[in-house]
């Protein structure tokens, strides 16, 4: 049968070995923090179980006094840990506060008012303090969705409250639960928490992959350069436009956009002054877009806009407004700032686009040479298979006695 200082050895080889696993991970991500406080969490724990270990062996009262400050202070910093993971700061103050309460009432019910059960209390209310935290923070859905890994964190942080809090209801009724010699009941006891324990800290193995591979999901849908969606990323909201207005009937419209003589900045100027003009138009264009609208780099220097529930009259006035940034932009220039000049072609899904979202972007194309054979530093709206002239400004409200349909946000 298994005893307490047997099941005590096995904590500290376990979480030894957690510890390592932790530090791999840490020092394999060094941008997730949270996993430096997991990794001294599990290290934390190895000497506390030693401690507690050495009560067996030794009569004095302070080697138990001193594992439970540290397994104290380890749950404390799998909280802290927790808390970096949403973001938020590390509660150092209050981890002391509990640290120093939990020791000082345990001292107390020891050398002034010996009491088995306080101190049990005292113990139990200090670590349950951290997992109330973990647990409210893992299920909190204003995080966004609870993965599966937060959840399991958060049922097992439950459950071992219901340990301490059994443990504490047991030591006050008379049932044997004094870690500090071996029992039946402390076997079971100790048996339990270390399941439960190895099995949080897996729980945020799952969050931090889960969280890695959102990340990494992310990067695949971004531009490197710019920071806004690349082309995969247009295609698949396209392909979900597409089909939105398809049962809706209520149409999207799309800007095509080409930087004029991109190649001679290149050519006159080198790449990393052809990169930094991509990066200011794209944080001018910005600027003129509304909540929901999704600006995506295409290549190059194409660039394409994604104007959900818009009409080709709010396209066209997005498109204006994109135009005279950047007209304001390049009459700035001075010195060795390079004008950024823009072509762009403007397009609506219509019925006959149906669900195939290469047919707007055409349609967009073609727009977008009628503006650049035009001319260039204009835009020019798809209007049919007839010739597609570029627009002057004053020609919009031409386009919106055909289109009516406004929206409030556009103006």
């Amino acid at each position: 049968m298994l005893n307490v200082p047997t099941l005590w050895t096995a904590f500290v080889v376990n979480f030894l070995a957690l510890g390592l696993i932790w530090a791999y991970v840490m020092r394999s991500y060094p941008n997730l923090d949270s996993a430096r406080f997991w990794t001294a969490s599990a290290f934390m724990c190895a000497p506390a179980a030693l401690f507690a270990l050495g009560r067996f062996y030794f009569g004095s009262f302070l080697p138990l006094l001193a594992g439970a400050s540290l397994m104290t202070f380890a749950i404390c910093l799998a909280a802290m840990g927790v808390e970096r993971f949403y973001g938020r700061k590390a509660s150092w103050r209050l981890s002391g506060l509990v640290i120093f309460l939990t020791c000082a009432s345990i001292a107390f019910f020891f050398y002034v008012y010996d009491h088995g059960p306080l101190r049990i209390l005292c113990y139990s209310i200090g670590q349950a303090v951290p997992m109330a935290i973990i647990a409210r923070l893992v299920l909190d859905v204003r995080h966004g969705p609870v993965n599966p890994g937060a959840r399991l964190a958060g049922l097992l942080s439950i459950l071992i409250i219901a340990v301490f809090l059994a443990r504490s209801v047991g030591a006050f009724i008379g049932a044997d639960f004094n870690f500090s010699h071996s029992s039946s009941g402390q076997a079971a006891a100790v048996l339990v928490l270390i399941f439960l324990s190895m099995s949080l800290n897996f729980g945020f193995l799952l969050m931090a992959v889960d969280r890695l591979r959102n990340e990494v999901a992310d990067l695949a849908l971004l531009d490197d350069l710019t920071g806004v969606a690349n082309r995969r990323h247009l295609m698949q909201r396209l392909t979900e436009e597409c089909a939105r207005a398809e049962r809706s009937g209520r149409p999207f419209a799309l800007l095509v956009i080409d930087l004029d003589g991109f190649k001679l900045i290149n050519d006159n100027h080198g790449h990393a002054a052809g990169d930094a003009c991509l990066q200011h138009f794209t944080l001018m264009a910005q600027t003129r877009l509304r909540p929901g609208d999704m600006l995506a780099r295409t290549g190059g220097d194409e660039f394409c806009i994604l104007l959900p529930s818009s009409s080709l009259r709010e396209g066209a006035m997005i498109a204006q407004r994109i135009l005279k940034v950047c007209r304001d932009d390049a009459e700035a220039c001075a010195g060795a700032d390079v004008p950024i000049e823009v072509s762009i072609g403007v397009a609506e899904w219509t019925r006959d686009v149906g669900a195939f979202p290469d047919r707007v972007m055409a349609r967009a194309d073609q727009a977008l040479y009628a503006a650049k054979r035009d001319g260039k530093n204009a835009f020019a709206v798809y209007q049919g298979e007839q010739d597609t002239p570029a627009l002057a400004p004053e020609q919009i409200e031409a386009i919106a006695a055909h289109h009516p349909r406004q929206d409030a946000a556009a103006e």
